[in-house]
């Protein structure tokens, strides 16, 4: 009996470990860009579909945008300002916003992220794979591919390299010569192929966006080290008679920063690729993950897992809400930082809406920094679950918006400071954009500034807090020079102002003033600066001017139905169903 006990136990673990084992995986290829699997390293980003016949690798460079540097800043906006805030408060909201719309616009909405393409494994005769199976490996930031074709087992691991800054991509066949294939690339935007000696050359050209010109070029380089037998044809590479092959992607652009595109993105590309073809595979795989595992392996967290733990990840998604599969939430937790890892590192830009990740031209909502919530949605997890260098490349754009930011301050308000307003992108403009019913909401810059106090909290650097004083004093100053006294109430208010993407019912508009997510920044700007001058032995006189005008904000309103209000009006609907909840900012 105690030997049974002993089988059953050791089964149990064995159950256990398999169940908390942190990968997606799934049983056949995706059909769609949405099942392809994310791998990136801040930089490079690459989507892998996992087919057989023919593999497809979405490839994204993170400073690979449309246009080129600008603004969106309306001059018009400082004069109309006087005349909206007295529509605003007589009650006149759509007057008001076509007076917004007239004046507090330009034609630049904001560029695109794009793509750089993809570039395709083609192995015929692999139609009919047996045994298949492909997988996210969330502990080591790989992604595996493994199939049976005529008794020859494959294998394919795809990695965004961390220590190396290129894609590699490894081939196998358990048989000897057994490996062949070609590589082909393509993309929807303008691009030119060449092949030079036994690379693949890539340019591919930006896109002109709203009157902006296009600024932007990527240069791409692939090379195969093989075993096998290399060849060319029609701008393809080709490898016959292979056992093993590694393929390098590079990529680079003539970014440098939101001003300045004059790098040289061939030499950059071809820089790395250099650097990483000179060594072992075995290598540079063990770097990446070392590099990787010293963010991700800071915090464990594992839920019971169940016998439904154990299926592919799709049918566990789909069966989650039967409620047998918490385990589910912990691997999704987990999948959360590692997208965060991927997407996010020191000297890189920030996460956009889809992180580094984006197969189109056209992407939905242009693939910006959307920062009336989804910007900083992304960095939630970033102090909380012990990723704070995942921070940085948000702090450093921060920092960008508000020297950008402050002469939209100046020009369309006539404020001091600085101010972002519902979007911004890779050229940081601060203007709005979408009209005055979705974009008349100047707070963007001052919610992201709560993001470095955030960061003081959990490290206490008081460097840090030096360093960016002079953006959260930017953030006061803007609302110490743009509120303004409601007639009604005699608190400070912003007018115009709106709860970002949602007006009440009747309004026909968004524009109002003093709306409930408004006074919450503005408080927290103020309050948090306050805060900080007095960490840092500020002035007196300066702490005192924001005492002032925090003690004249509009207190938080309780509604007919209990409810914290959204509006200083209480016009809260019990059947509204707006995807936004701002006033639980």
């Amino acid at each position: 009996m105690r030997k049974i006990h002993v089988i059953v136990f050791l089964l149990f673990l064995a159950f256990a470990a398999q169940a908390q084992n942190l990968k997606l995986w799934y049983s056949k290829p995706a059909q769609h860009w949405t099942e392809a699997l994310p791998l990136g390293n801040s930089r490079l980003g690459v989507m892998v579909f996992g087919g057989t016949s023919r593999e497809e690798l979405q490839l994204n460079e993170e400073t690979f945008w449309s246009g080129g540097p600008y603004n969106n800043n309306n001059p018009k906006g400082r004069e109309a300002l006087p005349k909206v805030r007295e529509l605003v408060f007589q009650n006149k909201f759509v007057e008001a916003q076509k007076v917004i719309d007239e004046n507090f616009f330009t034609p630049q909405h904001g560029m695109r992220y794009l793509t750089l393409g993809s570039l395709f494994i083609h192995q015929p005769g692999h139609e009919q794979a047996r045994n298949y199976y492909r997988d996210l490996n969330l502990e080591n930031a790989t992604a595996t591919v493994r199939y049976e074709v005529n008794g020859v087992n494959y294998t394919r691991t795809v990695f965004s390299s961390f220590s190396d800054n290129v894609i590699m991509v490894r081939l196998e066949a358990d048989k000897s010569k057994a490996l062949s294939f070609s590589l082909s690339y393509d993309s929807p935007l303008k691009s030119a192929v060449t092949v030079k000696g036994r690379k693949l050359l890539v340019r591919c050209e930006g896109a002109e966006h709203e009157g902006i010109p296009a600024a932007m070029h990527a240069e791409c380089r692939v090379e195969v080290k093989t075993d096998g037998v290399q060849n060319t044809a029609d701008k393809q590479l080709v490898i016959t008679d292979a056992t093993t092959a590694t393929i390098y992607i590079s990529a680079a652009t003539n970014f440098v920063n939101y001003r300045d595109v004059s790098a040289d993105a061939s030499k950059r590309a071809e820089n790395y690729l250099k650097a990483a073809v000179r060594k072992p595979y075995e290598t540079s795989l063990a770097a990446h993950v070392s590099l990787y595992k010293k963010q991700f392996d800071r915090v464990s967290f594992s839920l019971p897992a169940t016998e439904q733990s154990l299926a592919e990840t799709d049918t566990r998604v789909l069966n989650f809400h039967k409620g047998n599969d918490l385990n589910l939430a912990a691997l999704l937790f987990q999948y959360g930082r590692y997208l965060l890892i991927s997407s996010s590192q020191p000297g890189g830009q920030p996460a956009n809406l889809q992180g580094i990740w984006n197969n189109s031209p056209y992407a939905p909502w242009d693939s910006k920094y959307t920062v009336n919530i989804n910007a900083e949605m992304n960095y939630w997890p970033a102090e909380v679950t012990n990723l704070s260098e995942t921070h940085d490349p948000l702090f450093k754009m921060i920092a960008e918006l508000a020297v950008a930011g402050s002469e939209t301050a100046r020009v369309l308000y006539g404020a001091k400071g600085w101010v972002t307003h519902h979007n911004t992108d890779l050229w940081r403009a601060c203007g709005p954009v979408d009209g005055a019913f979705f974009g008349m909401w100047p707070n963007g810059g001052a919610w992201l500034t709560q993001h470095l106090w955030q960061h003081y909290l959990f490290t206490g650097n008081k460097d840090f807090l030096k360093q960016y004083y002079p953006v959260f004093k930017g953030s006061a100053d803007f609302f110490l020079s743009h509120l303004v006294e409601h007639p009604s109430y005699g608190w400070l208010v912003t007018a115009p102002s709106m709860s970002p993407e949602h007006g009440y019912r009747g309004a026909g508009t968004t524009i109002t003033a003093g709306c409930t997510m408004d006074n919450q920044i503005a408080f927290d700007a103020l309050h948090t600066t306050l805060l900080v001058s007095r960490i840092l032995g500020g002035s007196k006189a300066y702490e005192d001017s924001l005492l002032k005008v925090i003690a004249k904000l509009p207190p938080m309103q309780i509604g007919q139905y209990n409810q914290l209000q959204e509006w200083l009006v209480d016009a809260d609907d019990p059947k509204d169903d707006h995807r936004h909840i701002s006033h639980l900012y």
